[in-house]
């Protein structure tokens, strides 16, 4: 077996809702400077709920992966909901991670309640 789990190379090979979405409500950005990993989750809002969501990633295999299964765990999910999404729900999500790049599904998961946070500063004023 390789490194990555086959759900990890499906999402690394055909990436979900990869790309700066064209209308957003807020952008989330984290990276790692040790590794060099940068995302950013970008949200669009409706009715308090993720109505859309988009990544841009620049980094390996397990951060695009990670970077597109948040973005599949989020959709459609209330702010409340999607803010309690974890690195572990994510490395679940892809069968697992190697223990070396868990560090990419925090990341994800980071990003995601970074955005959230961003949204709902925007929206209280």
């Amino acid at each position: 077996m390789g490194l990555y789990s086959d759900e990890v190379m499906a999402h690394f090979t055909h990436p979900k809702h990869m790309g700066k979405l064209k209308e957003f409500d807020a952008v989330g950005k984290v990276g790692n400077p040790v590794c060099g990993d940068v995302m950013y989750i970008y949200i669009k809002v409706k009715d308090n709920k993720i109505a859309d969501i988009g990544f841009e990633t620049m980094g390996c295999a397990a951060a695009i992966a990670t970077s597109s299964m948040v973005t599949e765990l989020a959709l459609g999910k209330t702010l409340e909901e999607a803010k309690k999404i974890t690195r572990d729900d994510v490395a679940k999500s892809l069968n697992g991670l190697p223990p070396v790049k868990m560090h990419c599904s925090n990341l994800a998961a980071e990003g995601l309640r970074n955005a959230i946070e961003i949204y709902e500063k925007k929206v209280k004023g």
